[in-house]
């Protein structure tokens, strides 16, 4: 009988003992596979959550500082009167990696200092393995954008968290993103593709083959899901709303161009589809709603119009070369022209072809660049146009 007894406990035990031993195998073996496979942990990524230029400080027309304004004042409703968007937040992960809290994106907060052509620097990030992942890529041109920051300018990034490619402050410190121009610019031909300058702020096209010092650009690669993809809907009261956004447009322009101070008033004074809370965008408001699929020079007879959803409607315009164009459009954010100088110039949108002196297509349409706020006003490199038009927005309820 006792024989009888302890077969069946020590078959227990053996059986009890390999689950366990199992079980410690599998753990181990998962662990091992999540620390060298991180890719699968994707940022949850808010789109398309607005985040705030950073420009907390009012200038006048000259580019002076203004201490305050009240509404109705000559000037009010420039961007540091709205503070519009989330404040900029980020989190260094300790591995070379920076998260942004708003976003989710996550970032290589370490460029590399090589030039690249457009397809190198696509390359590039696709092979990218960083802080344990490698599910790296090329960021658009909203995503990029998002960590501009207007709060000084020279750098307009954040360099506590961001560390410039060339390791100083220079004008060439210009980043790919994903966009290829639909385009023909002066430069690039029908190959050109968007970057922005993190040093002077701007969104130009630039030619995609170019290599090297003098015509290749630096990248900086991102991870996660797509962020700044717009969700319209017609209102069918003449406003468009960005579900993704929050923010509701009109769809209609302004009809005539005015200088940056005309139209901050033009904004504020607006009664538009029965509502009177209108102003004008920030710079990354107005950005947020390129469509880089559409270019008055595009070789695609589909794709040729304003850089803009269809939705939208764009007063057309003959631009310098005699060409059918579009305008610039005002932004309520102010600029300098290089570091230390006064803010005498405000940014625009280009939803018409970015023109050189000549009006041709030099910087692309969805260009965003800036000019003097009023004609005469002072100057850096030359002005083209200071009568620009305005698109409304108001934050949807």
């Amino acid at each position: 009988m006792k024989n009888d007894k302890t077969k069946p406990i020590s078959f227990v035990l053996e059986a009890m003992t390999i689950l366990v031993l199992g079980s410690l195998f599998a753990a181990c073996h998962d662990n091992d596979e999540n620390s060298g496979d991180k890719a699968a942990e994707s940022p949850q990524v808010e789109n398309y959550i607005q985040v705030a230029t950073g420009q907390t400080t009012l200038y006048d027309a000259d580019g002076e500082v203004i201490a305050s304004l009240n509404i109705g004042d000559p000037l009010y409703g420039q961007d540091a009167n709205y503070l519009s968007g989330k404040t900029m937040s980020y989190t260094n992960n300790g591995d070379g990696t920076i998260t942004d809290n708003n976003t989710g994106l996550m970032w290589q907060g370490v460029p590399s200092s090589e030039d690249y052509t457009w397809q190198e620097a696509v390359d590039y990030c696709n092979e990218l393995e960083l802080g344990g992942y490698d599910d790296w890529r090329m960021p658009s041109c909203k995503e990029l954008y998002s960590i501009s920051d207007f709060s000084s300018g020279w750098p307009y990034l954040n360099t506590n968290y961001f560390t410039l490619a060339s390791g100083k402050v220079s004008k060439n410190e210009q980043f790919w993103s994903s966009n290829y121009y639909v385009g023909v610019t002066v430069e690039g031909g029908s190959n050109a593709a968007f970057g922005v300058n993190h040093v002077t702020g701007h969104i130009k096209a630039y030619s995609a083959k170019s290599s090297g010092p003098v015509g290749g650009k630096y990248v900086r690669a991102v991870r996660g899901d797509d962020y700044g993809v717009n969700d319209y809907t017609n209102n069918g009261d003449r406003t468009i709303t960005d579900n993704a956004s929050g923010l509701m447009w009109a769809q209609d322009d302004s009809g005539e161009g005015m200088d940056w101070q005309d139209a901050l008033a033009y904004a504020e004074g607006s009664e538009y589809a029965g509502y009177t809370d209108w102003r004008l965008p920030n710079v990354k408001e107005l950005q947020g709603i390129v469509d880089y699929g559409y270019s008055p020079s595009a070789t695609d007879a589909s794709k040729v119009g304003p850089a803009i959803n269809p939705l939208f409607n764009c007063t057309p315009i003959v631009n310098e070369a005699g060409n059918d164009d579009y305008g610039y459009y005002w932004t309520g954010t102010s600029a300098n022209f290089k570091s230390g100088q006064p803010y005498y110039y405000a940014w625009y949108v280009a939803f018409g072809m970015a023109v050189d002196s000549d009006g041709d297509d030099f910087h692309g349409a969805g260009g965003v660049r800036f000019d003097t706020k009023y004609e005469g006003g002072p100057l850096g490199e030359g002005g083209e146009r200071y009568y620009n038009y305005v698109r409304l927005v108001r934050d949807a309820e």
